[in-house]
């Protein structure tokens, strides 16, 4: 079953936040949006990055009254060491979210049995607690938060205006489509050019040998990994773990 519009059932866990132990819980996520971003474990190489690009735009986040929490199965004072550790993680101020009961990524889908881990699965969640959007990616390919911030626009967009929708490639401040019987069939005069980061990310999992027919299923490990903001002119990382 899908988990969008669903509400976040009820959880209690702890995180590392601003050298302090906190609680995080479905009722302190209400009242403001929230962006909770499922990692596979800490200390791994590529995830850092991924931790780095959400500091870096933390403050657009903040300007839209959103919070971000990254989630991974380890604890929370694991979660300490690592951002004392790392210069790329000690950048974040939000929450760094301990799941070690594996609560979080069984709730949310996207937990691995085999391995004790979290596949990278993004989720925008209202302030009612209601799941907005849902994205989960191969542990290989990291993500672009910038794709985050657009749809947290999106999101809040169409909240505050009942009976707009967000037409495809949608920024803050362009057009919205108000829907009705006297558009359909009618809005194709503009061809959409296909976005480049979803071009981007079909040919890093290219890039990790994966085929995209139906045939093909996908590998647990492979050596090379594709860190957050990659594109095809960067180069993967090709020092191999369980699930970067």
């Amino acid at each position: 079953m899908s988990l969008i519009n669903t509400t976040v059932p009820p959880f209690k866990t702890q995180a590392f936040h601003n050298g302090k132990f906190v609680e995080v819980s479905n009722e302190s996520m209400k009242g403001k949006w929230s962006v909770v971003i499922f990692m596979p474990a800490a200390f791994t190489f590529n995830c850092p990055t991924e931790v780095e690009d959400a500091a870096d735009n933390y403050a657009e986040f903040q300007k839209m009254g959103t919070e971000v929490y990254i989630v991974t199965t380890d604890t929370h004072f694991s979660h300490k060491v690592w951002h004392e550790t790392s210069p790329a993680v000690g950048k974040a101020r939000f929450p760094l979210v301990g799941d070690p009961t594996h609560t979080l990524t069984r709730m949310f889908g996207v937990h691995i049995e085999a391995e004790g881990l979290a596949l990278r699965g993004t989720f925008v969640i209202n302030p009612d607690g209601i799941i907005k959007t849902v994205e989960i990616h191969d542990n290989s390919i990291a993500r672009d938060v910038k794709e985050t911030l657009r749809k947290v626009q999106a999101a809040q967009y169409v909240a505050k205006n009942p009976g707009q929708v967000c037409p495809a490639k949608w920024q803050e401040g362009a057009k919205t489509l108000p829907p009705s019987l006297d558009l359909v069939g009618k809005i194709e005069a503009v061809a959409i050019r296909q976005d480049q980061r979803v071009l981007s990310t079909a040919r890093a999992f290219n890039g990790c040998g994966l085929s995209t027919g139906p045939e093909q299923t996908r590998p647990q490990h492979h050596p090379e990994r594709f860190p957050a903001c990659w594109t095809t002119s960067s180069r993967p990382n090709s020092r191999a773990t369980s699930s970067g």
